[in-house]
C-alpha cells in the first residue's frame, strides 16, 4: 500500500486471495481476489482492485463507486434495480444494499469504497 500519488496498471496488477465466506456462495465455485492500494490514515476511505472468477454470490454492500476493467456481470439489488456491468461501466453501490452478483466472465475492477 502506498501514501504518495501513484499509477498503477489494473489489468496487470498482482492481487492476493480473499476468500469468500461460503454462505455468500450461491452456486459454482468463485474465486476472488484483490488488493487495497491505498487507505486513509483512519482507515474509512479504501481505492483497490478486486476480482470475481464466475459463480453466483451475494453481499451486503459498503458505499462503492467502481470501474470494470474486465469480465462482466449481472447484478441484483435487493427491492432495486437490476444491472449488468462490462468493460468501462462504472457503477455506484449503496451501503447496506443488499445484492446478488451472478458473474458471467472473470471480473476485475477498480474501485473506492467509504465505510
Amino acid at each position: 500500500m502506498t501514501t504518495h500519488s501513484f499509477a498503477l496498471h489494473i489489468p496487470d496488477a498482482d492481487l492476493e486471495p480473499d476468500p469468500l465466506d461460503p454462505a455468500q456462495i450461491v452456486s459454482g465455485t468463485p474465486e476472488v481476489t484483490g488488493k487495497v492500494v491505498w487507505e486513509s490514515a483512519d482507515g474509512k476511505q479504501l481505492r483497490g482492485i478486486w476480482q470475481i472468477t464466475p459463480g453466483v454470490v451475494t453481499d451486503t454492500e459498503a458505499d462503492e463507486l467502481f470501474v470494470v476493467v474486465s469480465g462482466s456481470a449481472t447484478i441484483e439489488v435487493e427491492g432495486g434495480a437490476t444491472f449488468t456491468v462490462s468493460p468501462g461501466d462504472m457503477a455506484v453501490l449503496r451501503a447496506g444494499d443488499r445484492t446478488t452478483w451472478t458473474v458471467h466472465e472473470t471480473l476485475r475492477k477498480a474501485y473506492a469504497i467509504t465505510l
